[in-house]
């Protein structure tokens, strides 16, 4: 063994994760799907007449979905949809308890249309977006202090910040928390999830430009149709960031087929970017105020790696993409 293979072989066996249970040795971590929804909550449903939140019944469904997981092979969760989307993070300790499967839960905000009043109309003259220093305050503290139970307590560290631009382009309030989450990133030793609005490169550029290393960034949503017309995912991979694609399974016209995301995987893999590529179903296991996704966490493995073993991958390629990839972008640095 080389001495920097040697050196890598150190690090990885005493790097960890936060999980929603506490920090873990990151080769423990397994399979992992990296952009998934566990229960995913509408701001204001849960206030809905016609919405019920049974906890029962969603931890029952939740929990038959991840025990799904991990009998196809399944190890982790990677819940990216940050802070009061209906995160539930008490819910997530019974989970991984339940179920044996690592959940890393995530802080982190966007795109602007999805924030709360309290972040959109702040107290200035003039009234000014929240600076990025605000975003990466109130999310880095999610790591080192806990993420918020809401008016009650502060739990397990958060072990992800996620943040999304708005479709149509990103704006002011967008630019300051991919900023905030940067910074946090960088303060935190935590990466950092960006899903892009119309230009992946630009919006990617922002969070390197905070001074992060392109390595700690992953790219989300590089399975849709616009980013592969555009070339976004071999652009975003040569800049040294990891490329999310996270819809598998999806049936629309937004983003590719499988077929197509698969060969997609077999280009960037020969165009050198096999250490870059994450791969995820953006499922939802409970939703509310919105339509669930119908794709089951195991879609990946059952549906997808076949087509992978079909376009020439062999057993290294895919372990690295689900199991050395992310647990290298999830290692708390």
């Amino acid at each position: 063994m080389g001495a920097q293979t040697a050196e890598y072989a150190a690090d990885t066996a005493v790097s960890r994760v936060n999980t929603v249970l506490g920090p873990v040795p990151a080769r423990e971590l397994g399979v992992v799907a990296v952009h998934e929804a566990l229960l995913s909550v509408v701001p204001g449903a849960e206030h809905a007449f016609d919405v019920s939140m049974d906890r029962a019944e969603i931890f029952e469904t939740l929990a038959e979905k991840l025990t799904d997981f991990r009998e196809h092979g399944g190890g982790t969760i990677v819940d990216s949809t940050g802070m009061f989307h209906g995160r539930d993070v008490r819910l997530y300790e019974a989970l991984s308890r339940t179920t044996g499967v690592h959940i890393v839960a995530s802080t982190g905000q966007g795109p602007e249309e999805m924030l709360g009043g309290y972040f959109l109309t702040p107290q200035t003259d003039p009234p000014t977006p929240w600076p990025a220093e605000k975003f990466a305050d109130l999310f880095a503290k999610e790591v080192t202090e806990g993420m918020v139970v809401p008016r009650v307590e502060r739990r397990g560290a958060a072990g992800l910040v996620a943040t999304a631009a708005t479709r149509t382009g990103m704006t002011a309030t967008d630019e300051s928390l991919f900023r905030g989450a940067a910074r946090a990133a960088l303060t935190t030793g935590v990466p950092v999830s960006i899903r892009y609005g119309d230009d992946a490169v630009r919006d990617l550029g922002v969070v390197l430009d905070e001074g992060l290393p392109a390595g700690r960034v992953v790219g989300g949503g590089l399975d849709r149709t616009d980013a592969v017309r555009a070339g976004a995912p071999h652009a975003v991979a040569a800049r040294g960031a990891y490329v999310a694609l996270d819809h598998v399974g999806a049936d629309d016209d937004a983003h590719v087929t499988d077929a197509e995301r698969a060969a997609l995987v077999a280009g960037l893999i020969e165009a050198g970017h096999g250490d870059r590529i994450l791969l995820s179903s953006n499922a939802t296991g409970v939703a509310k105020g919105h339509p669930a996704t119908g794709v089951r966490y195991s879609h990946v493995l059952t549906a997808f790696v076949p087509l992978l073993t079909a376009q020439g991958l062999g057993d290294a390629d895919v372990r690295r993409i689900l199991v050395d990839n992310p647990r290298d972008l999830l290692s708390v640095r």
